[in-house]
C-alpha cells in the first residue's frame, strides 16, 4: 500500500496562487500514476489533473487548463499542484490519489487517497 498526505491548502483571494503538495510513503512512489481530485460543498468529487509515473504525460480537466500545473519529484516521493489565477469556483477540498498504471494518465480507478486539504478562494 501507499499512504498519501496533502498539504498547502488555505485561503486566498481570487487571482492568487497556491501550491499543493502530496507526500507518499510505503511502496515506491515511481510505481504509481498520480492524480488530483476536488470536492466542493454539495457536489460530487471531480477529477482535476493526472500525471504519469515518470511525469512525462499530464492531463487536465478543461476548467483548469492554463491555470494549474501538475508535477512530481520521484526522488522526494512528492507530487505538486501549482494553482494560479484562482477563482472562487476552485474552492473545494483537494485530494491526491495514486493508482497502479501502465505508463499513462488516468481519470478513474485510483486505489489510494489522501485525507484532503481545503482550498478556499474569496471573491
Amino acid at each position: 500500500q501507499v499512504q498519501l498526505v496533502e498539504s498547502g491548502g488555505g485561503l486566498v483571494q481570487a487571482g492568487g496562487s497556491l501550491r499543493l503538495s502530496c507526500v507518499a510513503s510505503g511502496r515506491p512512489f515511481r510505481n504509481y500514476a498520480m492524480g488530483w481530485f476536488r470536492q466542493a460543498p454539495g457536489k460530487e468529487r471531480e477529477f482535476v489533473t493526472a500525471i504519469s509515473w515518470d511525469g512525462a504525460i499530464t492531463y487536465y480537466t478543461d476548467s483548469v487548463k492554463g491555470r494549474f500545473t501538475i508535477s512530481r519529484d520521484n526522488a522526494k516521493n512528492t507530487m505538486y499542484l501549482q494553482m494560479n489565477s484562482l477563482k472562487p469556483e476552485d474552492t473545494a477540498v483537494y485530494y491526491c490519489a495514486a493508482r497502479v498504471g501502465a505508463g499513462g494518465v488516468y481519470t478513474f480507478g485510483y486505489q489510494y487517497w489522501g485525507q484532503g486539504t481545503q482550498v478556499t478562494v474569496s471573491s
